[in-house]
């Protein structure tokens, strides 16, 4: 159940509120509203609708959640969405279904990855046709209404006859101000300022991505925050350096190589099969690793995300401008492969398993909670050649975790699979902050109360995070 929280902002006759409809006391479903009261009308703006996976997918019964959006919506004004993963975006069209038809605000590179990302969900959940998807997805592309990053963009909470024939001090609160900032994420991502009509700002981090990442700049703090509403899916952890991990990957693939068989990496469509790729690149530029090697990109969403990374250069960091200055495509080098068919993803997964040759396979999903990657683990993890590469964050209840957990079975479409395969866990590639970055963050905002709401994230990691922002004198709501 969403739950406001108490001593909420209070000015003459304004009421702000806080309530949560998923991503709260867990790491997916993420979905905040912000209320606002004044002279008895109320008005919401909701802050991502993302889909429940993993546990969190499960009520406390064991029963599988339903995606029905369950809360009223007649009050909201707006959907802003913080960047794409299905667990910030996964419900929109169940809001949709509901008959929400307000603007959802997001940034240009966010607005040409939704429909790409909400396709395939509306393919497997709800099994609809082409025509069928595309027809929601039309719907979605409408409502949508993208903003440039550091722009102030006014969101009115009433129409504008209604604001032309209110007395002065209610005009005062007739709008609210949104502005988006690079989260560093993944492409798009940001973090969401909103300016009340008081002048307090309340800042939603969305997901911010770690500090000296390659291909996209790191988040830079907002210069004030009276309520900070911040992720704490790594506040327990300290992640490898970006060193760390391109020098583990390369370990990997020599021993790899020596043994012979494939090396499976689960990525998620949009950010770690990127910088996973990126890494890739240039390990075989500088002839660390055999440039005859295969690299598979087995994943057609990752494929189709990825030419948004190359459309949207402009995002990147110094560093991969450098490189495609120097003439070199680090999304888009000679050794990828990509596969695009389900005849021809499935003839490369045959073949694999009964040549064992040396190869990358790069695909989804990155839980290992559905995707092309199934196929691959079925038929390679009983071998002990394979090396298994889990690159992200592995959500309680997935096979991912599973695995993580080094269980000896595991089980892919209700049939026992024995794991002989080497497993490894690589933090370094997370697209998250870890607790120094996130902490980083925090100190780094100079005006405002700076009160603070933890999110996103497991029980007690979400609480070591509380903790630590206690120890330095934070106070959290």
């Amino acid at each position: 159940m969403p739950t406001p929280l108490k001593n909420s902002t209070q000015t003459t006759n304004l009421e702000i509120n806080l309530k949560h409809h998923g991503g709260k006391l867990g790491v997916t479903g993420s979905c905040h509203e912000l209320s606002i009261k004044h002279n008895g009308n109320n008005h919401g703006i909701l802050i991502d609708c993302g889909l429940f996976q993993g546990r969190d997918a499960k009520d406390k019964n064991g029963n599988e959640r339903k995606l029905d959006i369950e809360f009223p919506i007649a009050h909201l004004k707006a959907l802003i969405l913080t960047h794409t993963h299905i667990d910030h975006i996964g419900r929109l069209p169940w809001l949709l279904a509901k008959g929400f038809k307000q603007p959802i605000y997001c940034t240009p590179a966010t607005a040409e990855l939704v429909p790409l990302m909400l396709d395939d969900g509306l393919k497997l959940q709800l099994g609809l046709n082409k025509g069928q998807r595309e027809r929601v997805l039309a719907l979605i592309r409408k409502q949508i209404k993208p903003i440039p990053y550091n722009q102030w963009h006014r969101i009115p909470l009433t129409s504008s006859s209604a604001s032309r024939s209110s007395s002065p001090l209610k005009t005062r609160f007739s709008s609210l101000y949104l502005r988006f900032q690079p989260a560093g994420h993944i492409l798009g991502s940001a973090y969401v300022e909103i300016k009340l009509p008081n002048n307090e700002i309340i800042v939603f981090s969305g997901d911010l991505g770690p500090s000296k990442t390659p291909l996209l700049p790191d988040p830079t703090p907002p210069k004030r925050a009276d309520l900070l509403v911040i992720e704490s899916t790594y506040g327990n952890k300290i992640h490898d350096s970006v060193e760390t991990r391109a020098t583990r990957l390369q370990q990997i693939i020599e021993r790899s190589l020596e043994d012979g068989g494939a090396i499976i990496i689960p990525a998620f469509s949009v950010g770690r099969t990127q910088e996973l790729l990126f890494d890739i690149e240039h390990l075989i530029h500088h002839k660390k690793i055999d440039s005859k090697i295969p690299i598979i990109l087995d994943s057609p969403l990752a494929n189709k995300v990825t030419k948004q990374y190359r459309r949207f250069k402009k995002l990147w960091s110094k560093e991969a401008t450098t490189k495609l200055n120097n003439h070199r495509h680090p999304l888009n080098f000679e050794q990828c492969i990509v596969i695009e068919s389900h005849k021809e993803h499935m003839k490369i997964v045959n073949r694999l398993k009964s040549t064992a040759e040396p190869s990358i396979i790069v695909a989804a999903s990155g839980m290992c909670a559905g995707g092309r990657v199934m196929n691959y683990l079925e038929a390679l993890l009983p071998d002990k050649r394979t090396d298994i590469i889990l690159a992200g964050y592995q959500a309680h209840g997935t096979l991912g975790r599973d695995l993580q957990n080094q269980e000896h079975q595991v089980w892919i479409d209700n049939q026992p699979i024995d794991v002989n395969a080497q497993i490894h866990t690589m933090s370094g590639y997370s697209a998250h902050a870890d607790q120094s970055d996130l902490i980083k963050f925090v100190e780094g905002i100079e005006e405002g109360r700076k009160e603070i709401v933890v999110v996103h994230g497991e029980d007690d990691v979400r609480r070591e995070f509380e903790r630590v922002l206690a120890t330095r004198n934070y106070t959290l709501r």
